[in-house]
């Protein structure tokens, strides 16, 4: 499947890669492919993102991503459910960051026991993402992958990924006006 991604497409999985091994994940989610997008300037999946107003509000997408990570990878609306539960997610990690330090949910290993060279993997909804973006393409009967189908397979896909570019107005709609055009601003 590799051999149809662009070279843009190409830079945002590397990116990820590098964005989960600085962070110390076991591996490379959804969110590393945000932020990897988020690094990327002049594609069109960089250029969707500036149409759509994001590149000023770039790095409360990163907080948003940070704090999902420190609540275990729940997304805000998952914590919103338990909440109604009676269960006070933040509370429970404020408790267990009291006991075992900052970030002790994120599921990351940075300092602990993790090797330097050890690649990650991806995980399975990593994968996902990088399937439906081939389904996306299809779809738009575009020959490769671009960086655009791996934003729009991010939004496809629920999750904690989908949801902070979906409050910070980057939906599957809005990309699909920007990139496949409705009279409005393309991206190129």
């Amino acid at each position: 499947m590799f051999e149809r991604f662009t070279r843009d497409a190409r830079a945002v999985v590397k990116g990820a890669i590098e964005h989960a091994e600085e962070g110390g994940a076991r591996s490379v989610d959804p969110e590393h492919l945000v932020l990897a997008l988020l690094d990327r300037q002049g594609s069109r999946g960089a250029s969707a993102l500036a149409a759509l107003g994001l590149g000023e509000r770039a790095e409360s997408v990163r907080r948003a991503l940070r704090e999902a990570r420190r609540r275990a990878g729940l997304s805000q609306a998952e914590a919103d459910a338990l909440a109604g539960l009676g269960i006070d997610v933040s509370e429970i990690v404020a408790r267990v960051e009291e006991v075992h330090g900052i970030g002790a949910m994120s599921g990351d290993r940075k300092g602990k026991g993790w090797w330097p060279g050890r690649r990650v993997t991806f995980s399975r909804a990593a994968k996902e993402i990088l399937e439906r973006s081939l389904r996306v393409a299809l779809a738009r009967r575009d020959r490769h992958i671009g960086d655009e189908h791996l934003l729009m397979a991010l939004t496809a896909r629920p999750g904690v990924a989908a949801e902070v570019l979906a409050d910070h107005g980057v939906t599957y709609e809005s990309l699909t006006r920007v990139l496949y055009g409705d009279g409005r601003a393309r991206a190129s």
